[in-house]
């Protein structure tokens, strides 16, 4: 038995365990049975000679667990060579961009709060690539990898945090409030960004867009009272919106066991239906992707998912993340279960792409982040006076004060607003 198998069982207790990590070389069910979990995914369905002469292949995907579903997402997934590219290309440069964000906050170059998300990147990936653009999400705080899977570039998400004026807020916003079309920012209080989520939700049905919103949270925020205030909202008006619970197993240094008394995310909403997706295999979490957007589009209303996904990083920079877990369990988390080691073994076993297209990519990323670090770097702040621009989208005060009553600032809008 693995360290991580032992570090989790000692921590979690038996059945919690395997309740969260749900995965194996055996088929999942409905129930609660313990079954082996963290294995290898899959491999593709195709033949030895049917993958060489192919730009497309398909993979098996592990069920989901389903509470009030008769169905779930596909367990058969087609991926093209051309998706294998840009979805390598999106996690890789989100595992540098955040390598890149740890590095400036120990330089004190990021100041404030700073909460990685590397090993969570085939969440946001996965599921971005399977919306629409009618589609739109709520986050947290934990958000830079959202920000970049939204169109966010790599100097607006690493400047945000220096506080430059090339950051996508211009500086202003920091770690946690980021924005781009459809992507509404993080929130930098646990838990709120749900009930904004079924607000949007219910814009989009009353404007009869056909969008689909997201609310992404943690499993420390799923025990929030909000958070059911708006499963409850959202079900009586049948509202298009997809709860989605990233679980990385820790809430701050807390693990769930002692955070909750039913790690079973997916079935919180209870009159809500719900599935649980393995989120270290980015193919599941793009099958799952499009099982949510066929089932909110149907009108019968919100769906809540758990994707089961694990933080290599601690809570915050501040937190160097290794009292309440082993190294031994990270270590053996990103030897056996990295998304995108997974991923890159399964496209090259495919033959769907070659090493020298994704060390191309991998070279192309590194500059890309490497531009990026250095203007972070050296880019201006922004001048006092712009302190009070953009604040409302229809400035009514003539002035808004600064630090004293004598210093006040004339507000001005410098930028087009979006999602209004």
């Amino acid at each position: 038995m693995s360290v991580l198998f032992r570090s989790l069982q000692s921590k979690m207790g038996q059945n919690v365990f395997h309740c969260i990590l749900r995965r194996g070389k055996y088929k999942v069910n409905n129930s609660n049975e313990n079954t082996p979990l963290l294995q290898t995914p899959p491999k593709s369905d195709q033949t030895q000679g049917e993958r060489s002469a192919s730009t497309e292949a398909e993979f098996s995907v592990k069920p989901c667990d389903l509470h009030r579903l008769d169905k779930g997402p596909a367990e058969k997934v087609k991926i093209s060579s051309e998706e294998v590219l840009k979805l390598y290309r999106e996690m890789q440069a989100i595992r540098r961009l955040e390598i890149a964000s740890s590095t400036l906050y120990k330089e004190r170059m990021i100041v404030g709060f700073c909460h990685l998300y590397s090993g969570q990147e085939a969440v946001c990936v996965g599921m971005k690539s399977m919306m629409r653009p009618q589609d739109s999400i709520v986050g947290s705080y934990r958000i830079h990898g959202w920000a970049y899977s939204f169109g966010v570039s790599a100097l607006g998400v690493l400047a945000e945090q220096t506080g430059r004026h090339s950051g996508i807020s211009r500086g202003k916003g920091g770690s946690m409030h980021m924005y781009e079309k459809n992507f509404f920012g993080g929130s930098g209080i646990v838990g709120a960004q749900v009930p904004l989520a079924a607000g949007v939700a219910f814009a989009n049905k009353y404007k009869g867009n056909d969008g689909i919103c997201y609310g992404i949270y943690g499993d420390g925020a799923a025990n929030n009272g909000q958070v059911f205030e708006a499963f409850n909202m959202s079900a009586l008006w049948s509202l298009p919106v997809c709860f989605v619970c990233e679980n990385n197993l820790y809430s701050m240094g807390t693990s769930v066991n002692r955070s909750t008394a039913s790690p079973d995310y997916y079935k919180r909403g209870d009159f809500v239906p719900g599935l649980r997706v393995d989120g270290m295999d980015i193919l599941a979490v793009r099958a799952a992707t499009k099982f949510v957007t066929e089932y909110c589009t149907s009108g019968k209303g919100p769906l809540l998912m758990e994707i089961v996904t694990y933080r290599y990083s601690g809570h915050s920079m501040s937190d160097p993340g290794t009292t309440y877990r082993s190294r031994e369990e990270v270590a053996d988390v990103r030897k056996s279960r990295d998304p995108i080691l997974i991923f890159k073994q399964r496209v090259l076993e495919a033959k769907l792409v070659t090493e020298d297209q994704l060390k191309a990519l991998d070279k192309d990323v590194k500059e890309e982040v490497d531009e990026a670090i250095r203007k972070s770097k050296t880019d201006s702040f922004l001048p006092d006076e712009e302190l009070a621009n953009d604040v409302y989208v229809k400035n009514l005060e003539p002035e808004i004060r600064g630090n004293t009553p004598f210093d006040n600032y004339k507000p001005r809008t410098t930028v087009t607003p979006i999602n209004l």
